[in-house]
């Protein structure tokens, strides 16, 4: 989200919308990565699971996910996964539509099969590629996108090369050595770090302690001034210092439609789904709305305070279908958090 983003957002949020959209746009994926949450049992909830879920292909996918856009009207959609790649004819359809649209599409993906080459005159979109680590650990973890195959499917475009920091990655000087190595590559124009999110009572290899996370913070701000592509402003490292305690607090939760395959599914509390430990939030997308959160309106109020309010107006006046629609999903979510607790 842009500053020049701030009004079209709260206008949204007055009309009773949200006004960002997250989808899986697909469940299939050639990887098993370690710590993906897509195919937890608990994404879903309600005892549903990702499998059981349909999956859209064709003109059919692409009818679909844009009469959802025209009926969201969203300023920012983000196609995840699975891995979208495997849909790249209808997202082929779908990105210049949205472009029409002047909405902005994000991407993220593993880069496991070649970006298509049109895609690169789309100023609308901004592509992800997920890396584990340095080629070593990468590799390992996230094989068949290797390295090499990154490289090569990557050529031709300019893309944000995004890092979630796991306990694996804790060596002293790893996050030094994986900037130093991506800033050299042309075709990475930003280095993005996540911190692992972890699920209640989740017991893994991945999960970072609080040490683990004030290590990583700090050497984080420390490698800053040396690598211009790494994206991370203060307010950023302070989101990830301090994140949410609850959904009801992120921003990002609160103003974020997360649908999964069968484009009717809902993804709560957030795009991470199951019940996720927000206390240990490193989501890059909250900790960046949390940011935005923090400037001040005329210089005096906080954009978090005057969304939030305006989301309880926006729910409760909207007398139009989305509205409703939206006001039933504010319901159901309470209904969710309920279950969460």
């Amino acid at each position: 989200m842009k500053t020049r983003d701030v009004f079209p957002v709260w206008a949204r949020i007055l009309q009773g919308r949200r006004p960002f959209l997250s989808i899986e746009i697909t469940k299939q994926c050639p990887l098993h990565c370690p710590g993906c949450y897509a195919y937890v049992p608990e994404h879903l909830g309600n005892g549903i699971t990702l499998r059981q879920l349909g999956d859209f292909l064709g003109q059919q996918l692409v009818d679909k996910v844009l009469e959802i856009v025209r009926a969201r009207r969203p300023v920012h959609v983000s196609f995840v996964g699975g891995e979208p790649l495997l849909r790249h004819r209808e997202l082929s359809e779908i990105i210049p539509a949205l472009a029409a649209m002047r909405t902005e599409a994000q991407l993220v993906t593993s880069a496991v099969v070649p970006i298509p080459e049109a895609w690169a005159k789309f100023s609308n979109l901004h592509i992800a590629v997920s890396v584990d680590g340095l080629a070593a650990e990468h590799d390992v973890r996230r094989a068949p996108a290797t390295y090499e195959r990154i490289l090569q499917n990557i050529a031709g475009h300019k893309v944000i090369v995004h890092c979630t920091v796991t306990r694996q990655l804790l060596r002293p000087g790893y996050l030094r050595e994986f900037c130093k190595y991506w800033s050299a590559v042309p075709e990475a124009r930003k280095i993005w770090f996540s911190l692992y999110t972890p699920q209640q009572s989740e017991v893994s290899p991945e999960r970072l302690s609080p040490e683990d996370r004030a290590m990583v913070l700090h050497e984080m701000a420390s490698i800053r001034p040396e690598f211009p592509k790494l994206h991370l402003p203060d307010l950023v490292l302070e989101g990830y210092a301090r994140p949410p305690q609850s959904p009801a607090e992120c921003l990002f939760s609160q103003l974020t439609e997360c649908l999964s395959t069968d484009l009717e599914a809902r993804i709560v509390p957030c795009q991470i789904g199951g019940n996720p430990v927000c206390v240990e939030c490193g989501c890059m997308a909250a900790a960046g709305l949390a940011s935005v959160g923090k400037y001040r309106l005329a210089g005096l109020i906080p954009l978090s305070g005057i969304y939030l309010l305006s989301r309880k107006i926006g729910c409760y006046i909207g007398s139009n279908h989305q509205g409703k629609q939206f006001s039933q999903k504010s319901v159901d979510y309470s209904a969710e958090q309920k279950r969460m607790a």
